[in-house]
């Protein structure tokens, strides 16, 4: 007996896996990025300081915003609670190889022709599945992917979540400098419309004048009085990503302060690793690779152990004597002989799962490549725009300051300010959304591989 015991465990340690091993799936990477030109590539020590990437930016109320999004944000919970709920499927999964031991104790009474007949038995039993084929293996394998594809999806719910309130606070900010600006004007336009109408009442100035000076102080009211529909809004979603019901969240209007950060840049290939939702659709690939194998061992026979032994009598008094001992091991193999198709329809079913994992992995890294390609454009492209804009800028205030006409050199001043605000507030959601694009400050080593 001890001999074939040793046989077995010599066997199942001598097993293999069947089933192909997992190779990362080829994609599509570029040598670099077509619309970095003028980008500084990434050195390690710019790396290391992009854990919290949001302090770029230079602005405390944003900071402390983004920091309590892991505590409250629904989004982020959801998907930490299914992190560990894949934790739990793999620790079940790892629990299968090793064997299992129950106790149990029982008392019965059974009537016969014969008579009365009682029995009670106090026993163990243990039993355990040997890996011959890898079955358990390839399923440990496979749970074990899918938990760190769970861990980083986790780190993508939080990614996206700081990116989209990055991009929510900032414009905000711009709707409160574009009020003070649409404030400044509508002071400005008064004081227009009252010298207007002084120079109608002396006859130097006709009706026109006054009815067009009036008409564009309440038309810039009017706008001024509508960027609180769309700053209600915003701060309304700012509120709901922090957890918070929109009642209890103020954010109160301060000057636009924020400036535009420098960026590093890593290669192509590095996005790979930096990005969360990439790394969560490759580990799913390897989860669904390691399926194959666990189909592919249906066609193998299995092999399970078992053993028992404890104490079982008639009579309560002599349940635990020498004589009423009992035990019994041995070995257990199963194998199925016909199925109607069944294993070779599950295997089948296990390619197609895989095949369908490759491509959304190819397709998650192409749009990846795509969300930083369109980012770095808008920023090059709106660096030059608020370069011109800025000239703009100048000049309407100096058509200002030289004009006869105030009120509609006023107009062409205010357009142009509220325009350069815009467009401020473009490229920092532009550079928030690059940020992201690049896996924030994440990386996918922080995956446990095993």
């Amino acid at each position: 007996m001890r001999r074939s015991a040793a046989g077995i465990l010599a066997l199942a340690l001598a097993a293999c896996a069947v089933g192909p091993d997992y190779q990362r799936p080829e994609a599509a990477v570029s040598a670099a990025y077509k619309e970095a030109v003028g980008w500084k590539a990434a050195e390690p020590r710019d790396e290391a300081s992009r854990g919290n990437w949001w302090e770029i930016f230079g602005d405390p109320k944003l900071s402390a915003l983004i920091e309590s999004i892991d505590m409250s944000n629904q989004n982020v919970l959801l998907a930490e609670a299914r992190f560990r709920q894949a934790q739990a499927l793999a620790a079940q999964s790892r629990a299968a190889l090793f064997p299992t031991l129950d106790a149990n104790a029982s008392i019965t009474r059974s009537r016969s022709p014969t008579g009365v007949v009682g029995e009670r038995s106090v026993a163990l039993n243990s039993s355990w599945e040997i890996d011959l084929w890898g079955r358990l293996r390839r399923a440990l394998e496979s749970s074990a992917a899918s938990a760190q594809a769970s861990a980083a999806d986790l780190a993508a719910a939080r990614l996206s979540a700081q990116a989209e309130l990055a991009s929510n606070y900032f414009q905000l900010r711009v709707l409160d400098a574009q009020k003070q600006l649409l404030g400044d004007t509508v002071t400005a336009f008064d004081k227009s419309l009252e010298l207007t109408r002084n120079r109608y009442a002396a006859g130097v100035a006709a009706k026109v004048d006054v009815a067009q000076a009036e008409t564009q102080l309440k038309s810039t009211l009017a706008q001024s009085i509508d960027t609180g529909v769309q700053r209600a809004q915003l701060e309304h979603a700012i509120a709901i990503l922090i957890g918070k019901p929109p009642s209890e969240l103020s954010i109160a209007s301060v000057p636009l302060a924020v400036t535009m950060p420098r960026i590093p840049l890593g290669l192509p290939s590095e996005l790979l690793e930096r990005r969360p939702d990439v790394a969560a659709a490759e580990r799913r690939a390897a989860a669904a690779n390691a399926q194959i194998g666990v189909a592919k061992a249906a066609y193998f026979p299995s092999l399970m152990l078992s053993a028992s032994g404890g104490f079982r009598s008639a009579n309560a008094a002599d349940l635990f004597t020498a004589p009423s001992r009992f035990w019994s091991i041995g070995p257990a193999l199963a194998q199925s002989i016909f199925d109607a198709g069944l294993r070779r329809a599950q295997t089948e079913e296990a390619i197609a799962a895989y095949d369908a994992t490759v491509a959304e992995y190819r397709q998650a890294v192409l749009a990846g490549f795509q969300e930083v390609e369109d980012n770095l454009a808008a920023l090059r492209i709106l660096e030059e725009e608020a370069k011109v804009q800025d000239e703009a800028v100048r000049a309407a205030r100096e058509s200002v300051a030289l004009t006869t006409n105030q009120y509609k050199a006023g107009i062409v001043s205010y357009i142009n300010e509220r325009t350069a605000v815009g467009i401020l507030g473009r490229r920092l959601v532009a550079a928030a959304t690059l940020v992201k694009a690049l896996g924030g400050g994440w990386d996918a080593a922080a995956l446990a591989r095993k």
